[in-house]
């Protein structure tokens, strides 16, 4: 289970302090598919980086299969078996495909096992496997093999991903949600910060977040409809980009 008690996260902009996030108490349970929704700049991006390690909290703390994590590095938490996927994913340039997907399943991959993580994500593995993560690879290509590295990732208990939606075009997208129906059948606990209506209908839970607060927490049948009332304030379900 995954807790977060009284978290707050402040910037300083030059004498005043804004409050990206304010007393944020969240508890997800296990197993779980939660998507965080809410208007552009309420702060879900930062809360799931917080989660993560990228940020550290301004007060707080975080707590993971009860152990208090707060304090733990990017490392630490991703040896415990926390993932994180970036919205705009990071290019590696001179370290391969295979390699990357080596690195994330913690032992050398055969060729056969690289593929078939390929093929998970939707990649025609033949066309990638040789090849490098850089700049020659698309926004959508590159998100997809971001994606391949938490399934081949084994310790995996808690995977976070940042709108993976963005940037991604309509067919990479219906074999994303393929991907995070295969990992719930995995009985991974998964946490997406989306706007995207199918990504919303395949949770369990549902977060609202805006301006730095937890509005409301509850069933998909019960969120949904009211997202549906503040979809042009909120931004609600909008369309899968194309490439």
């Amino acid at each position: 289970m995954l807790e977060l008690k009284h978290l707050s996260f402040t910037v300083n902009e030059g004498k005043n302090t804004k409050h990206i996030l304010s007393d944020i108490n969240l508890s997800i349970n296990d197993k779980k598919t939660v998507v965080i929704t809410g208007p552009n700049g309420g702060g879900k991006s930062t809360l799931a980086k917080i989660i993560m390690g990228i940020e550290k909290p301004s007060s707080g703390e975080i707590f993971f299969n009860n152990k208090n994590i707060t304090d733990w590095s990017i490392t630490q938490r991703a040896n415990y078996g926390i993932s994180f996927a970036f919205q705009q994913p990071v290019r590696f340039k001179g370290i391969g495909v295979k390699e990357l997907l080596s690195l994330a399943a913690g032992n050398e991959l055969s060729t056969k096992g690289a593929c078939e993580y390929l093929a998970e994500v939707g990649l025609c593995a033949a066309d990638y496997v040789g090849r490098d993560v850089d700049t020659s690879l698309s926004g959508g290509e590159i998100k997809r093999i971001e994606i391949a590295t938490i399934l081949a990732r084994r310790n995996t208990q808690l995977a976070i991903f940042d709108e993976p939606e963005a940037g991604i075009d309509l067919w990479s997208f219906q074999k994303l949600i393929q991907v995070f129906e295969k990992m719930h059948e995995m009985h991974h606990t998964i946490l997406i910060i989306s706007h995207q209506e199918r990504i919303l209908n395949i949770a369990d839970e549902i977060i609202l977040i805006a301006n730095g607060q937890i509005q409301q927490v509850g069933k998909k049948d019960v969120i949904i409809p009211q997202l549906v009332s503040i979809a042009g304030s909120c931004n609600i379900y909008k369309g899968v980009k194309d490439q």
